[in-house]
C-alpha cells in the first residue's frame, strides 16, 4: 500500500486483496521480474511496446500517463517528492534552484515536483519546436521512441544560474538520459549541484556507479530522490522474444477472448480485439458522422503559460491557483447532470494543466474523477487483468508535429465506464485533425456518452527585444569599463537642456515631466571647486567607513555574490565604491550596472528584463547614494510590484542599499547621519560625466533603455575617478572599524521609521507649500535643488558646520535665504519655489546668473 499525501489529503494506491498484478502477463511470457521495494508492484505494471530498442514498458500506476488514476494521487506523488527535495536542499538553495522535467512523460510530474519545492521556477524539455524561440540546449533519450529533446526557455536565465538543477523523470532506468542532459547543460551552464528525482529508481549497480563517476569528473554533487527503488531482471534474448510476441498478437486479428473486466454494453461501438484475450485498438468507422461534443470555455488567464515548455515561475503558479476553482466549476457545469464517473484526458506534453483541472474538479465535487493523457508511445493492448494496458484508442496526430504525421494513443480509456470524457488540448492541437471522423474526439465519442473539449491557449513567448549590451567607458562615461555597465541608451547627440526657470515652470504647471529634459550643467566656480576638494579631504575616511558598512551588510544579508545595480546617477559612484570594497576586503569581482528610475514613471522595465536574462534577480541589490524623504524607495517598490505582474518575473527585492539614510527609509545603509557626501556637490563631473536620465516618448521606445548624455566636453573638469580613488584609498585604515560597525548593525533592529517623510509633510504644511515633491530634505537633496531647480529657501539645522559650506555658497550665488531651524531632523532642507512662474528665482523673485 502506497500513500500519497498532499495538503492534508490522504489517498491510497493499492490493489484489492487477491487482485492480479498488472505485470503478470509479461512476466510469465518473457521472464521479466521486478526486484526491490515491496511497493514496486503497486506503483508499476508491465506491457509490451513496438520499439526496436526495448521490448518491455514499465507502466506507472501513479503517473497519469497510460493508466487513469485519481488526480490527487498523481499530483500528491509529485508534490511529496518536491517537498523531499526542499528538505534536502534547504530553503536558501531551493530559492536558487530550477526544476527541469522530461517530455513527454514527466512534464506533469516535474511541474508537481516544482509545486512541492514551492520556491523554484519550472521548465520542461519539449519535442515541439516553436518558431522564434532559439533552443538553449538539448539532449538525446536513447531508448525512447522519440529521442530528441529541446530546451526552449523564454528566459535563458532559467538555465544560466549556478543554483541546483533538479531533473525529474518518471523512471530512472539506466541513467543515460540524465547523463546526456547534465553533460549538455554542464558544458554550457556549469553548476555545483544536481538533484535527480524519479518515481522509481530502477538502475543497476553498474549504472549507479557510472553516475557517481560522472559527478566526480565534473566536480558536482548529484543527489537522488525517488519514491521507490529496485531493478528489472531481463533474461537473455528478451528483446527478440518480446518483438516476436508483439508481432504475433498484432497480426492475430479480431477473435473472441476472455470476458472483459468491465462492461461494454453501454457503448455504441464494439471494441476490436487484436488477439485472444485482447481488446486492443478501438476504431469506429472512419466515414462515420462528426463527433457530438461540447466545447468548454475555461477562461484561461491571459498570458499565463499553459505549462513549463517555456518556463513557469512561482508568480505564474499563484495566478493559476487563483483561477483554478472557477475553471473547474465551468467543467462541472458542462458535465451531464447524472455524471458520476468522469475522465480528464490531457494531451501529450500538456499534462500539468489538465492534472490541476482534474484535481480541482475532484476536490470540489462528489464525482469520481480519473486522469491520464494521450501519448506518442506505441504499446500493445491486451485484455487481461495481469496486463497494464487493457485498451488502446489510436488516432492521427493533430498538432502538426515537427516529425511529421503519425499515430497517437489513449490507453485504458475505452471500456472504463466513464459517463463523460473531457479532452484538454492546447490551441496548437485544436486542428481539423482533432475533429476529423477518425480523430481523437470521434474515437472518444464511440466509447462514452458525452465528450467535452477544453482548449488552453498555447503560450507563445514574445520575441525578445534586441536589447543592446551595457554601455561602458571610455566610449560612454569616464569610468573604467569594468567599474560599471550602463543599461542606458546614448543620447549625447540630442539637445535636451533647457533653462532652469523654463523647466521649473513646465514641471510645476503639469506641462512636462522633469525627466523629459535636462537642466543646464552647472559649471562650478574656482571657489566652489576648492570647497569640494576640502570637503573630500575631510570626509573621505567617513565615507569609506560607510561604504564598508553597507557592503558588509549586503554580503551578510542579501547575497554572498550580489549583482550591484545602481540607480543612475547618484547611486553610481556608491555602487562603484561598494564594488571596490568587495574586491579589497573579500577578493570578489562583483558585476555592477546602472539603471534609470524616474519618479512617477518607475524603473526602466527593459533594464530589468536584461538583468533577469543575465543574472538571478534574487542576487540583484539596488544601490543609491542617500535617502531624502524616501520617494524613490517607494517608487522602486511599486515599480517592481507592477513589473512582476506584467512580466511574471519574480525575485527582484525592492530594498535599496544606500550610503546614507537620514530619512530612516531603508534597512540597509552605511550611516543614518545627514552629512556632506562630496559626490552630491557636483553633477556629471563627479558621476562619470553622465547626465541625469531621460525618459521621453519620442526618444525612448517601448523596447529601448532610458537615455542619458555623455558630456565628453567637460573632461577637463572631471573629478569622478579622483573622488573614487580618494575614498577607496582610505579602505585599509577603516576596514576593521567598518566590519565591527556592520556586525553591530546586523544585530540591531533597523526597521525604517520614515521619520523623514513625516518631517517633510510637516514642513510642507508649515511653509504653506502643500506639495511634498517641492520639499527636498538632506544635504544631498538640498544641493540638487540649488544646482538643478528653482530654490526658494534653505532650512538649516541650528549649529550646522562645514557640511553646509557649499550650500551656503550656492545660496549666496543664487540669492536664496538660509533659515536656521531648531529641531530639524536633517542637516538642511531645500525648498523649491512653490507655484513657480518664470522670473521668480530667489526669495525676491530675481534671477541669479551663476
Amino acid at each position: 500500500m502506497e500513500k500519497a499525501v498532499n495538503e492534508g489529503e490522504h489517498r491510497e494506491v493499492r490493489e484489492d486483496a487477491g487482485a492480479v498484478w498488472s505485470g503478470n502477463w509479461v512476466a510469465e511470457r518473457l521472464g521479466v521480474e521486478l526486484a526491490g521495494d515491496d511497493r514496486l508492484t503497486g506503483l508499476l505494471g508491465l506491457a509490451l511496446r513496438r520499439n526496436p530498442k526495448r521490448a518491455h514498458l514499465l507502466v506507472s500506476n501513479v503517473l497519469g500517463k497510460h493508466v487513469p488514476q485519481s488526480p490527487s494521487v498523481v499530483y500528491g506523488y509529485g508534490v511529496e517528492l518536491g517537498r523531499r527535495v526542499r528538505d534536502l536542499l534547504g530553503d536558501d538553495e531551493a530559492r536558487r534552484a530550477v526544476v527541469l522535467g522530461y517530455a513527454e512523460t514527466a512534464t506533469g510530474l516535474g511541474h508537481s515536483v516544482a509545486d512541492g519545492l514551492g520556491l523554484a521556477p519550472y521548465l520542461h524539455s519539449t519535442r515541439r519546436p516553436v518558431a522564434g524561440v532559439a533552443p538553449a540546449g538539448g539532449f538525446e533519450e536513447a531508448h525512447s521512441h522519440a529521442t530528441s529533446h529541446l530546451l526552449l526557455p523564454e528566459d535563458p536565465a532559467l538555465l544560466t544560474g549556478d543554483g541546483p538543477l533538479v531533473l525529474v523523470d518518471d523512471e530512472f532506468s539506466t541513467g543515460n538520459t540524465v547523463l546526456n542532459t547534465v553533460r549538455d547543460l554542464h558544458g554550457r551552464y556549469p553548476r555545483r549541484r544536481y538533484v535527480v528525482v524519479a518515481l522509481v529508481d530502477m538502475r543497476s549497480a553498474a549504472d549507479a556507479g557510472r553516475l557517481a563517476e560522472f559527478a566526480g569528473e565534473i566536480g558536482a554533487r548529484v543527489d537522488l530522490v525517488a519514491a521507490a527503488s529496485g531493478s528489472v531482471r531481463l533474461p537473455e534474448g528478451v528483446l527478440e522474444r518480446g518483438q516476436e510476441l508483439v508481432a504475433r498478437y498484432e497480426s492475430a486479428g479480431s477473435t473472441a477472448g476472455a470476458a472483459p473486466s468491465w462492461s461494454l454494453a453501454q457503448f455504441p461501438a464494439p471494441l476490436e480485439s487484436v488477439a485472444p484475450g485482447a481488446r486492443g485498438t478501438a476504431r469506429p468507422a472512419p466515414d462515420g458522422p462528426q463527433p457530438d461534443y461540447h466545447r468548454i470555455d475555461l477562461h484561461w488567464p491571459a498570458n499565463l503559460p499553459d505549462g513549463g515548455r517555456h518556463g513557469f515561475t512561482p508568480a505564474h503558479r499563484a495566478r493559476l491557483e487563483a483561477a483554478l476553482p472557477a475553471m473547474a466549476a465551468r467543467i462541472a457545469e458542462a458535465l451531464p447532470h447524472n455524471a458520476r464517473r468522469v475522465h480528464i484526458l490531457g494531451f501529450e506534453e500538456l499534462m500539468y494543466a489538465p492534472l490541476r483541472l482534474a484535481r480541482e474538479l475532484e476536490r470540489g465535487t462528489d464525482i469520481e474523477v480519473r486522469y491520464s493523457t494521450t501519448t506518442r508511445s506505441p504499446v500493445l493492448a491486451v485484455d487481461d487483468p495481469g496486463y497494464a494496458i487493457r485498451t488502446r484508442l489510436a488516432f492521427p496526430a493533430h498538432d502538426d508535429p515537427a516529425d511529421g504525421p503519425g499515430e497517437r494513443y489513449a490507453y485504458n480509456v475505452a471500456g472504463a465506464g466513464f459517463d463523460a470524457v473531457v479532452a484538454v488540448v492546447d490551441s496548437a492541437g485544436d486542428t481539423p485533425a482533432l475533429h476529423a471522423p477518425d480523430g481523437l474526439l470521434a474515437r472518444l465519442a464511440a466509447h462514452t456518452p458525452r465528450v467535452l473539449l477544453a482548449v488552453i491557449p498555447s503560450y507563445a513567448p514574445e520575441r525578445p527585444s534586441m536589447l543592446p549590451e551595457p554601455l561602458r567607458g571610455p566610449a560612454f562615461s569616464s569610468y573604467a569599463p569594468e567599474e560599471v555597465g550602463w543599461l542606458l541608451q546614448d543620447l549625447s547627440d540630442v539637445t535636451l537642456e533647457a533653462p532652469t526657470e523654463e523647466r521649473e515652470e513646465a514641471i510645476q504647471s503639469g506641462g512636462a515631466h522633469y525627466a523629459e529634459s535636462l537642466p543646464l550643467e552647472y559649471q562650478p566656480s574656482e571657489q566652489y571647486q576648492e570647497l569640494f576638494h576640502a570637503a573630500l579631504k575631510e570626509s573621505a575616511a567617513r565615507i569609506a567607513q560607510a561604504v564598508g558598512v553597507v557592503t558588509e551588510t549586503v554580503l551578510a544579508e542579501r547575497s554572498p555574490r550580489p549583482v550591484l545595480v545602481s540607480l543612475a546617477r547618484a547611486g553610481t559612484p556608491v555602487g562603484i565604491l561598494m564594488r571596490r570594497w568587495a574586491q579589497h576586503r573579500h577578493g570578489l569581482d562583483l558585476p555592477h550596472y546602472a539603471v534609470s528610475i524616474v519618479r512617477g514613471r518607475g524603473i526602466d522595465a527593459n533594464a530589468l528584463r536584461w538583468l533577469a536574462r543575465h543574472h538571478d534577480p534574487r542576487d540583484v541589490v539596488f544601490v543609491d547614494g542617500w535617502t531624502g524623504k524616501g520617494a524613490i524607495t517607494r517608487e522602486l517598490a511599486q515599480a517592481l510590484e507592477e513589473f512582476e505582474k506584467s512580466d511574471g518575473i519574480t525575485g527582484f527585492s525592492p530594498e535599496i542599499a544606500v550610503l546614507a539614510d537620514p530619512g530612516s527609509c531603508v534597512r540597509t545603509y552605511g550611516t543614518r547621519e545627514d552629512f556632506l557626501i562630496p559626490s552630491a556637490c557636483l553633477n556629471s563631473t563627479v558621476s562619470g560625466l553622465i547626465s541625469r536620465t531621460v525618459l521621453r516618448a519620442d526618444l525612448v521606445g517601448p523596447h529601448d533603455f532610458h537615455g542619458a548624455k555623455f558630456y565628453r566636453e567637460l573632461a577637463a573638469t572631471d573629478v569622478s575617478v579622483a573622488f573614487l580613488d580618494a575614498v577607496s584609498a582610505r579602505f585599509p585604515e577603516i576596514a576593521d572599524a567598518a566590519c565591527a560597525q556592520a556586525k553591530e548593525l546586523l544585530a540591531t533592529d533597523r526597521s525604517p521609521t520614515w521619520e523623514g517623510w513625516a518631517a517633510v509633510e510637516r514642513i510642507s504644511e508649515e511653509y504653506a507649500i502643500h506639495d511634498v515633491n517641492l520639499v527636498k530634505p538632506g544635504v544631498g537633496e538640498t544641493t540638487r535643488v540649488m544646482l538643478r531647480r528653482v530654490p526658494w529657501k534653505v532650512l538649516a539645522r541650528a549649529g550646522a558646520g562645514s557640511d553646509l559650506d557649499h550650500v551656503r555658497l550656492l545660496a549666496e550665488q543664487r540669492g536664496v535665504p538660509v533659515e536656521e531651524v531648531d529641531g530639524l531632523p536633517y542637516t538642511c532642507v531645500g525648498l523649491i519655489h512653490p507655484k513657480y512662474t518664470r522670473g521668480a528665482t530667489g526669495a525676491d523673485g530675481k534671477a541669479v546668473t551663476l
